[in-house]
């Protein structure tokens, strides 16, 4: 009887016998530096992709993307106008030899399951102070060219394409600057919670010195008046019937009381409708029955909209209350108050331009990381307008200025090369 010999064979994982370390060097930082300008846009979205931390086991198991090389494809595709998770893998091997080169992806272009990974298991507060290091440096140059005092429109947005368990849509409040056009923090309320608890905490985040803070009625607190006169800021905020005693008891004691000053803008042709805005400024001193509670003396804002719809000649008017920690003295107080509907067209953008409501996400971590990277792809936009010299290129407004740059990698790379 003949003898068998047994033969062992060693196999090994398929994706791992062709990988690369994800996290060996490589030369990977010469490589960029010779495609990517120093002190450029594309550059710091670079340092931000790398500062988000890793949640991956990086000494165990196969890694075969570097996380910040993911994150920087989620961007960019969706600088692109694409928002789906197929779409940017398409984009990415249509110009993988081009992410190659900057020694990116070396492993290839990773998978769907891989991007649901990294948006639910990415630390979503992390990434967010992330963004709010990212966008403190571009604001902080560009409102060097702004005269103007800033203003910081504070407000919420629900994330409609994620739902809890109750049925309710999880909420993010965001520090939006009028002058440069970029969310410069933001704060996600928690799931048994709302804005009112959300908002000190964005306020802690951010310097409001000196500044002047717009708000819905949401934010009509006392907490959250405090918390912005110590911090040395102003604010406006609308008044609704979310403070009962303050809101009904004003309207009952402006009738007998003469306006410091007011003025009419108008009437103006926008949007098929032909509007007159009519602000009355008051002295809260003898209107405001509570003073104490709110901090001292503060000035009422009456303003009262007359508009006709052009198409059918139907006339509607409203009425809203603003107060303010502002002196009555202060010029066009209106002004402010439009200045505030900033942060509404910020968030129409995100849903319109980059269909944020669109996008299903399970979890509520996966739907504020979603938001954080949107956010940044919008500031990106606000951020090249900033530093643009050009008039023209100014005043685009952002789907234009989206059509305009998103047509193709090269222009894109060479949009955000800018310094």
């Amino acid at each position: 009887m003949g003898e068998y010999q047994t033969v062992t064979l060693k196999m090994e994982p398929l994706d791992q016998s062709l990988s690369i370390d994800a996290h060996k060097l490589n030369h990977t930082a010469k490589v960029i530096n010779k495609f990517v300008p120093q002190g450029s846009i594309l550059e710091r979205l670079m340092n931000f992709a790398a500062s988000v931390p890793d949640f991956r086991r990086c000494d165990k198991g196969n890694i075969r993307h570097r996380l910040n090389d993911i994150i920087i494809l989620m961007i960019l595709r969706r600088t692109c106008g694409h928002v789906g998770r197929s779409d940017i893998i398409a984009f990415g091997k249509y110009n993988l030899n081009k992410f190659r080169k900057m020694g990116m992806l070396k492993n290839g272009i990773p998978s769907v399951a891989t991007f649901c990974r990294v948006e639910n298991g990415s630390d979503d507060p992390a990434m967010a102070d992330s963004m709010q290091a990212f966008a403190e440096n571009f604001h902080n140059e560009l409102f060097k060219a702004c005269r103007d005092r800033e203003i910081v429109c504070v407000d919420g947005k629900a994330e409609r394409g994620t739902v809890h368990e109750n049925g309710r849509s999880p909420d993010i409040v965001s520090a939006y600057s009028f002058n440069t056009g970029i969310t410069i923090a933001t704060e996600a309320c928690k799931e048994k919670s709302n804005e009112i608890k959300a908002v000190p905490i964005l306020l802690d985040k951010i310097d409001i010195s000196g500044k002047i803070v717009t708000a819905d009625a949401m934010s009509m607190q006392k907490d959250i008046v405090e918390k912005i006169r110590k911090k040395g800021g102003d604010f406006l905020i609308e008044l609704k019937a979310n403070q009962p005693s303050l809101r009904y008891g004003i309207e009952d004691r402006l009738v007998e009381h003469t306006p410091v000053y007011s003025y009419t803008e108008g009437p103006e042709l926008a949007h098929g409708r032909i509007e007159t805005r009519t602000y009355r400024v008051y002295d809260g001193l003898d209107i405001i029955a509570d003073k104490k509670k709110w901090g001292g003396n503060m000035t009422i804002i009456e303003y009262e909209s007359s508009t006709v719809k052009k198409s059918t000649g139907v006339h509607t008017s409203e009425k809203r209350l603003y107060v303010s920690s502002m002196p009555t003295d202060t010029p066009q107080p209106g002004t402010i108050v439009r200045n505030h509907w900033s942060i509404e067209s910020m968030h129409w953008g995100l849903d319109h331009n980059l269909q944020q409501d669109n996008i299903k996400r399970k979890s509520s971590r996966a739907a504020r990381n979603l938001d954080t990277i949107q956010r940044i792809v919008y500031s990106v936009f606000s951020i090249w307008k900033g530093l643009r010299k050009k008039q023209s290129d100014k005043n685009k407004g952002m789907a234009e200025l989206i059509r305009h740059i998103s047509m193709s990698f090269t222009r894109i790379m060479r949009f955000l090369s800018q310094k």
